[in-house]
């Protein structure tokens, strides 16, 4: 809900438990006023007349306090705004008019420098705030060298503590938390997608724990590079500023009639500590960002691990009919079926069944497929191109290169300049017409390398290469939706290297990481669980010993005990399963159908981390509960600890269909569920169905 003041210079923006407010002065200074619990109007307006502090003349009081922070003038902090034209350099903005968006929840704040126009948008969804900026041009040519979102300011705190998600491929979204020192934090990407370094995302904190304390996160929906700057000041207060783009080198340059949309970046104040910050996130992301986030997604199965290259339309076949005994119910064929795909040397770029493998192309095997009552899926990577494909021969200059350099290869691959218009209607036609050419449900999209050589030979402004190329994903997805609307899209970056609001709005779940060990997914999965909800999170179980990283051995409960945190998925080679095994794999995919809406729906509750002995998490959906928990390791003989329950009814009772007992509300929540685990890696699954 947006309130106005009467003299239409301060804006109070209010969810169900939470309120933001702004303030303009005399002097078109937009100043921040508050962000946390839910306040009154009049409450923002006794805020926007407290007079500033005094300063040093060395000091700036627009310092810390100013809600979008512009390069010029008595400003000394990170600008989020910077613009260089061919007589100056900054922005000397004054502002013209205020309008609220249609529905009541959202604001809309429009300032002027010369022919620029810079317009900040509000929206408030749950208590979840989304910003973003949009510039247009109506003077001469100008160019952007930042343009940031937002800039978030906090109160007034002591000790402030950062937490974020970082990593690298293969142990991507792990856990961070370290004390806020003077001076800034940078985290980002450089590299032309979201990366594996880093999730665009932070959380501040002074004392919270998991289930109590104010917590403030900020995540950004942008799928390219991206910089997220957290900055404690000389006199102690904190501002976040993020946008796309890693360093000031230029975005765009605008001509006279172009414009710019920054992505959002939205902004969480809770005081439900990190437990409630992140049930708030994946409440507002189901509601508001993933695309049928009512739908439940499949169980899948993903040829990868069972075949990599070696692949034939009977071998899938065989492998189809075991995926399809055990109740899986999509069958995807992974790297391999296309071109001259026989290793990652060839064939990327030629989007055609390969006629050997395939001889009459997918659809034999999606229909037979589809005859075990499965879907269909298969594996692309149109961004990018092996120099051995015959759309590399014919069209060397549609890669990413500079010119008189070497073309780096990564995986014996360069990325296409999809900022081109016609490498866009390229892979429009190849995508449109595969999808078209056979009756496939399903597409894993896959990113395998980041920028290197990022230059475009006779573009005048190469470097909007980095922005045009995620518009132009971003377009060529929702025309691919648009024009097949029953077919499923997954985000994949060798692993979890393009996570982030953005490319969520566009797809149906996201590849969490190439690390598929299940001790190792515990970590990674707590980590991702921080800001994106299970709906979203693929999780694979795999052959054992885990032959891809570790050589670790653990049983198929544990395999699967992990994996049926997310969106459960088998990849390993069912053909070499025992029938033991593959009779007990179907139980525990007929468990997780079971369990399925509490966990792809429910809220989450996590019992404990993985830090090395019992870990546990907990979904609650309707009324009824289910508990995953696994046993890392016990030692020295000690009885594993009890499980305190949460987000229970303490006046209800609760039956746990495991062991038939009936457990008081209270009595779960204060003295816990005794879980049996013993030994190393154990794990179990508990229904709890109130009576």
């Amino acid at each position: 809900m947006l309130e106005i003041a009467e003299n239409g210079r301060t804006w109070l923006l209010s969810g169900p438990a939470s309120s933001y407010a702004v303030h303009l002065t005399e002097d078109d200074e937009l100043l921040h006023l508050h962000w946390g619990p839910k306040i009154t109007l009049a409450d923002a307006e006794a805020l926007a007349v407290r007079p500033l502090p005094d300063y040093w003349p060395f000091e700036s009081p627009l310092d810390g306090r100013e809600e979008y922070p512009v390069e010029g003038g008595p400003r000394f902090v990170r600008p989020a705004l910077s613009v260089r034209t061919d007589e100056r350099r900054g922005t000397e903005w004054h502002f013209e008019a205020h309008e609220s968006e249609p529905g009541g929840d959202g604001l809309r704040l429009r300032f002027r420098d010369g022919g620029l126009t810079i317009t900040l948008h509000y929206r408030m969804r749950h208590d979840v705030v989304e910003r973003w900026v949009s510039l247009g041009n109506e003077g001469p040519a100008l160019e952007l060298l930042r343009a940031d979102a937002a800039t978030w300011t906090l109160p007034d705190r002591e000790d402030w503590r950062l937490s974020q998600l970082h990593g690298r491929w293969a142990a991507e979204s792990r856990l961070a938390a370290s004390p806020l020192t003077y001076g800034e934090k940078v985290i980002g990407s450089r590299r032309g997608h979201t990366g594996h370094q880093h999730l665009p995302w932070v959380a501040l904190d002074t004392d919270a724990t998991e289930d109590r304390g104010e917590v403030y996160g900020c995540a950004l929906g942008w799928s390219g590079s991206w910089r997220i700057a957290v900055a404690q000041l000389p006199d102690a207060r904190v501002q976040i500023t993020g946008g796309a783009g890693y360093d000031d080198s230029g975005l765009l340059r605008l001509e006279t009639g172009e414009s710019y949309v920054t992505p959002v970046f939205a902004g969480l104040w809770s005081d439900g500590g990190f437990g409630g910050a992140s049930r708030a996130w994946h409440a507002y992301q189901r509601a508001y960002v993933i695309p049928d986030a009512d739908q439940d997604r499949p169980v899948l199965f993903n040829s990868w691990e069972a075949t990599e290259f070696d692949i034939s339309e009977e071998q899938q076949s065989t492998l189809a009919r075991r995926a399809a005994a055990i109740g899986v119910e999509l069958f995807v064929v992974d790297d391999g079926w296309f071109g001259r795909r026989t290793s990652d040397r060839a064939g990327l770029g030629d989007w055609t069944p390969n006629p050997d493998r395939f001889p009459k192309g997918l659809t034999p095997l999606a229909e037979y497929v589809h005859a075990l009552g499965m879907q269909f899926g298969i594996w692309v990577e149109p961004e990018m191109v092996n120099p051995d494909s015959d759309l590399y021969r014919e069209h060397p200059d549609w890669v990413q290169y500079q010119e008189g350099r070497k073309r780096t290869e990564f995986r014996n691959q360069l990325v296409l300049n999809l900022a081109r218009e016609d490498v866009q209607e390229y892979l429009w036609q190849q995508l449109d017409t595969l999808l078209s050419s056979a009756p496939i449900d399903y597409v894993k999209w896959d990113f395998n390398r980041a920028f290197t050589d990022a230059g475009w030979p006779g573009e005048s402004y190469p470097q909007r290469l980095w922005i045009d190329h995620v518009h132009a994903l971003y377009a060529l997805l929702d025309r691919l939706r648009a024009a097949h609307p029953g077919v499923a899209f997954e985000s994949c970056s060798g692993g979890g290297g393009r996570i982030d609001l953005g490319i969520m709005s566009r797809t149906d779940q996201v590849w969490t990481s190439d690390n598929t060990d299940p001790l190792d997914r515990l970590a990674i999965q707590h980590g991702f669980s921080q800001l994106h909800p299970a709906r979203v999170m693929a999780a694979w179980v795999t052959d054992s010993p885990n032959t891809q990283l570790n050589d670790r051995v653990s049983s198929l409960r544990f395999r699967f005990v992990s994996s049926m945190a997310g969106v459960l998925g088998v990849g390993g080679d069912l053909t070499r399963w025992s029938e033991e095994e593959l009779a007990e794999a179907g139980e525990w995919v007929a468990l997780y159908k079971e369990i399925r809406p509490l966990v792809q729906h429910g809220d989450l509750y996590r019992l404990r981390p993985p830090t090395g002995g019992l870990s546990a998490v907990q979904y609650v959906h309707g009324g009824d509960a289910v508990v995953l928990a696994w046993l890392q390791a016990q030692s020295y003989g000690e009885p594993v600890p009890a499980l305190r329950l949460k987000g229970l009814d303490p006046a209800a009772s609760y039956e746990c269909l495991e062991t038939g007992e009936i457990h008081g509300g209270a009595v779960l929540l204060h003295h816990g569920l005794r879980t049996g685990l013993r030994g190393d890696l154990d794990a179990a699954v508990f229904r709890l169905r109130r009576m």
